[in-house]
């Protein structure tokens, strides 16, 4: 049986078969005639919507039932569609996006689907300033958070309620007419609609926005070549700028060969300065530690000459000491301490490997023993002395028994 027309299709299948090509152009990169076969199956349900008459200028949200709350989505779907058809005119593609984003956003709120802040920032008029559009972003993506983790909730409490549905099938037969019973979950359906054209508005709102700034640069471009008279970019000029920078490119290449490199930079506070333009690899650079100053802004940057300034200066000092020396500093002073070893370690190496060490003491010579032997000499002449004039002798008169 051959694949039905779009014509022969019903409104449930029609939209069924745009919402699944919308997912895929969402997740992923379709090709063209896809995108346009979803917008040709959008325009048909808009089109069925219309002659059934789904919907009333009159009714709320409330008063939608909630098989037909899905169907508020196809302008939406459709505008998203129309934003990824490649066209040479791309100004033309952005109005009809807007347009169809505008009709979705006015039909929500004619349905009271939208949100009071929403409400609230179209209605001020003059230009918002740069807190109150940031604001507004914040709490839209804060209400887009909330309806994903929302769709999330909801999508998991649906498969565990059919794995113990179909466990329970397994273990139990279902008498006829449970099975209504069993898929009676209407109530978490409209949520889930609900919660999806909730997270569709915030989506809606942002990129009406993007697409807003998209059309007035495009416009200011169209305006500028048709001041100057240039429809497009001339290929000489890119030509131009592309040799140019593949022969900078050559020079730089060759220049490394024969540059000497720099020095590494081992001053964290340096290196950012080099990173973000400040300093260059090639300026001298001293690691000297600044030492926090706490206290009174006027005494800080200055030079403290009374005692009670370089008292003031130190209010608010912290409980306890401040370093002296910076990382880096600590650092090389470490290497310095390293370096310093290691010359000595290989000074001792080689007098270690040295030919007197390995040798031995050279033989004594005369003059050696003669030293000796009056060191020798001298010393028994000393134990003779003491031996004839014991400790205390010449003290004896002065003793009161002597």
């Amino acid at each position: 049986m051959g694949e039905l027309k779009m014509e022969e299709m019903s409104l449930p299948a029609l939209f069924e078969q745009a919402r699944k090509i919308h997912l895929m152009a969402s997740e992923s990169s379709v090709d063209q005639d896809t995108v346009r076969k979803g917008c040709e199956a959008l325009q048909q349900c808009e089109e069925m919507i219309s002659k059934l008459g789904l919907f009333s200028a009159n009714e709320t949200k409330d008063d939608i039932s909630t098989t037909n709350l899905k169907y508020l989505l196809v302008p939406y779907y459709l505008a998203e569609l129309i934003e990824k058809v490649a066209q040479e005119d791309r100004i033309q593609i952005l109005k009809a996006t807007q347009a169809k984003l505008k009709e979705f956003i006015s039909f929500c709120e004619a349905m009271e689907l939208v949100p009071e802040e929403e409400l609230e920032s179209s209605i001020q008029a003059g230009p918002n300033s740069f807190a109150d559009r940031r604001a507004k972003k914040i709490a839209r993506f804060k209400r887009q958070r909330a309806a994903e983790s929302k769709l999330l909730e909801i999508k998991e409490r649906k498969e565990r309620r059919g794995r113990s549905t179909r466990a329970a099938a397994l273990s139990t037969p279902v008498e006829a007419g449970e099975e209504d019973v069993l898929d009676d979950d209407g109530e978490e359906e409209r949520e889930a609609w609900l919660t999806t054209i909730s997270l569709a508005l915030c989506k809606a709102f942002d990129l009406l926005e993007m697409l807003k700034k998209e059309e007035e640069m495009l416009s200011a471009v169209r305006e500028k070549q048709l001041q100057e008279g240039d429809k497009e970019i001339s290929e000489a000029l890119l030509d131009e700028r592309t040799n140019k920078a593949e022969a900078w490119h050559r020079n730089a290449a060759v220049r490394a060969q024969f540059t000497k490199p720099a020095q590494p930079i081992t001053c964290a506070t340096f290196a950012q300065d080099v990173l973000e333009g400040r300093a260059s690899v090639s300026q001298a650079h001293e690691h000297k530690h600044q030492p926090l100053i706490f206290g009174p802004a006027s005494l800080i940057g200055g030079n403290p000459t009374s005692e009670r300034e370089r008292m003031a200066a130190q209010v608010f000092q912290p409980g306890y000491r401040l370093p002296t020396m910076s990382i880096e500093e600590a650092g090389l002073r470490e290497m310095e301490i390293m370096n310093r070893f290691q010359e000595r370690n290989a000074k001792l190496i080689e007098e270690a490997n040295s030919a007197w060490y390995k040798d031995g003491p050279k033989s004594r010579t005369s003059e050696d023993d003669e030293d000796d032997d009056a060191a020798q000499e001298k010393a028994r002449r000393w134990d003779d002395w003491k031996d004839d004039n014991p400790r205390g002798a010449g003290n004896k008169k002065l003793t009161p028994c002597g």
